[in-house]
């Protein structure tokens, strides 16, 4: 029994990142958390996102962190997502957490 499987989910979103498909996803986050420790959440290189998929994503780090479990991008954040993100605000106000989790940047101090 691999204790790794048990361990983590990897889960690999859709090409559509909108409103429309939020349910689905946060479905499928919910029951990986609750039988996992870690995600990872792969989004495709051309996904199209708009920002209630930005506000599930924070909504699920925080989560995660209150239940004392880690969540990660597979790689950092690209093309249209990044785009939703500078648009929208987030990224002139990233703390180093942000920083990580989004675009995988480690900051020293």
């Amino acid at each position: 029994m691999d204790t790794q499987k048990q361990y983590c989910e990897s889960i690999s979103l859709p090409d559509a990142l909108s409103i429309r498909s939020m349910a689905e996803i946060r479905s499928k986050l919910s029951e990986a958390f609750s039988s996992k420790y870690e995600i990872f959440l792969s989004i495709p290189s051309g996904a199209e996102a708009d920002l209630s998929f930005i506000q599930l994503i924070e909504a699920a780090r925080r989560q995660a962190s209150i239940d004392g479990k880690r969540f990660n991008l597979s790689s950092p954040v690209t093309g249209n997502v990044l785009k939703v993100l500078e648009r929208a605000g987030f990224i002139e106000s990233f703390d180093q957490e942000d920083l990580k989790f989004w675009l995988h940047k480690e900051v020293t101090l």
